[in-house]
């Protein structure tokens, strides 16, 4: 299929990358301890390279699917693009995961080979029931009997591919599992296109530009670092700067400090921000754009871009979309809390049940539209009646969000489908009622979610997290609420809670919360 990347695949953006960029610095690495390293684009090719002969060395063929789990370093990014240059496809493993939850991937994928480091080695080593060929010893220089150190085998490659096999831009480079915040995680499946074009979407989005410094410290195995950070920075030849941990109390200073001119936030990082002592500094900065993913209340918004003078780019996508492919333009004008329009070579629409587009101002589902492998998902990995579910034979995709589109085309995010309680035959978004809850002064955080009940469906439960040294009683809660929201929307039940279950990007997860 003809589009603007064509056949190119990321072994070719590589060698254009060293070619063109060679001296430039791609990325600058903090570790958790405060280390600190840095490679060119030219040398991190040749690490890649290197990285690319040891799998080849290893017997890794075209296609062969190779797990990896690691914290957000260097190696990860290697072992990434040195996986694409020879036609293998990368499994990342969410660091989070319990040894049944990656034993699910791996037999999934029929993963042949992890890369993983000392922290994970105990979910890898010695695993009976999974035909794991080999495991690679990443971010240490510790021998292990029965396991390769990958800095030792990986330092004595050749810095220049010594195999060139055929590839495509249709070719798979991934399975990215989902983080599956209501169900069992699914595998997106993308190609190198896949890739490719998110780079090219954002650079658009974001209007990148060659000497932007971006920072991120979200997870390197989701897409909002692959895909939001690192692909749009090196499609325009940039800096990427990788933070191994999020660390409220540093990271404000650490964007400041290494001049980032774009940044990644989502509710969760905006909050915890906000709760610092604020310093005379913090607005002395490079940053104009933070490219935001989830939803605030107005109040928070805009404190917090007063507070930091900044600006936040909303936008509104899935790991099957990519990106975020309803976006804030990048030039004009935004009219939060709109998600924006739909974005450079997308369709979006809102349809109701029976799968009828509806007028403007009617909530429904949100539908985007691309093309199966170029611009969306290929697919779910080995599952084609989700795929079928999710992926019409005309490249709509169901999102199973909520939403609804004005008379300009500007869309607004209602509420995830799994999200809304059905109470006495009104509809009700749990996003709603948290926001209300969040704008008290007391409380940090709040999510709601729909428990059974015999008579009207479902009740109204919210799980509260007070701010530090803050309490309510639960009838305080209920008055606050009463004078907010219409009566049928008021929590039945109220639990409070000082931690909340999280996904990878910081989501609650609402699936571990006892109902």
């Amino acid at each position: 299929m003809a589009d603007i990347v064509g056949n190119k695949t990321l072994r070719d953006l590589w060698d254009e990358l060293a070619f063109n960029n060679g001296e430039k610095t791609f990325l600058i690495y903090e570790a958790r301890d405060g280390s600190k390293s840095n490679f060119t684009y030219q040398q991190f090719n040749e690490e890649i390279n290197k990285t690319a002969n040891l799998f080849l060395e290893l017997g890794i063929k075209k296609e062969e699917k190779v797990a990896i789990h690691l914290h957000n370093c260097p190696e990860f990014l290697m072992c990434w693009f040195g996986l694409a240059k020879i036609g293998a496809i990368m499994v990342p493993l969410n660091i989070h995961y319990t040894q049944e939850e990656c034993d699910y991937v791996l037999k999934k994928c029929d993963v042949t080979t992890v890369i993983t480091e000392e922290e994970f080695i105990s979910i890898h080593n010695n695993r009976p029931n999974i035909d794991i060929k080999n495991i690679l010893l990443a971010r240490t220089e510790k021998q292990i009997s029965g396991i390769t150190n990958f800095k030792k085998n990986q330092s004595t490659q050749p810095g220049t591919l010594k195999e060139y096999r055929t590839l495509s831009s249709d070719d798979v480079a991934e399975i990215l599992f989902t983080s599956g915040t209501t169900s069992r995680p699914k595998g997106v499946v993308l190609t190198h296109c896949n890739i490719l074009f998110s780079g090219i979407f954002v650079n658009w989005q974001a209007a990148y530009k060659e000497d932007d410094r971006m920072l991120t410290m979200m997870p390197a195995f989701h897409v909002d670092c692959q895909l939001c950070a690192v692909m749009p920075i090196i499609t325009i030849g940039g800096t990427i700067i990788v933070l191994e941990k999020y660390s409220a109390s540093q990271y404000w200073k650490q964007v400041c400090d290494y001049k980032a001119t774009l940044i990644q936030t989502s509710s969760m990082i905006v909050r915890t921000l906000m709760m610092q002592p604020k310093q005379e500094w913090e607005k002395n900065h490079c940053v104009r754009e933070v490219l935001y993913y989830l939803p605030i209340t107005n109040q928070e918004k805009n404190a917090f871009e007063e507070r930091f003078n900044v600006k936040i780019l909303n936008s509104y996508g899935l790991s099957e979309s990519l990106v975020g492919v309803i976006t804030d333009p990048p030039h004009g004008e935004r009219k939060w809390p709109s998600i924006g329009k739909a974005g450079l070579s997308y369709e979006a629409k809102i349809v109701d049940d029976e799968g009828n587009e509806v007028p403007p101002n009617t909530i429904g589902e949100i539908y985007l539209k691309g093309v199966p492998g170029r611009t969306i998902m290929k697919e779910y990995y080995m599952d084609p009646k989700a795929t079928a579910k999710t992926l019409s034979a005309d490249g709509w995709m169901r999102t199973g969000d909520k939403g609804y589109v004005d008379e300009a085309g500007w869309f607004y995010f209602v509420d995830r489908k799994v999200n809304m309680i059905k109470r006495a035959g009104e509809n009700i978004s749990t996003t709603e009622i948290e926001n209300i809850l969040t704008c008290h002064p007391k409380i940090a955080e709040a999510a709601v979610i729909g428990v059974p009940d015999p008579i009207r469906d479902q009740a109204v439960k919210a799980f509260i997290m007070f701010k530090e040294g803050e309490e309510l009683s639960k009838e305080e809660i209920l008055e606050y609420c009463r004078g907010r929201m219409a009566s049928f929307k008021v929590p039945s039940i109220i639990e409070i809670r000082t931690s909340f279950p999280r996904t990878c990007t910081y989501k609650i997860q609402k699936k571990c919360l006892t109902k």
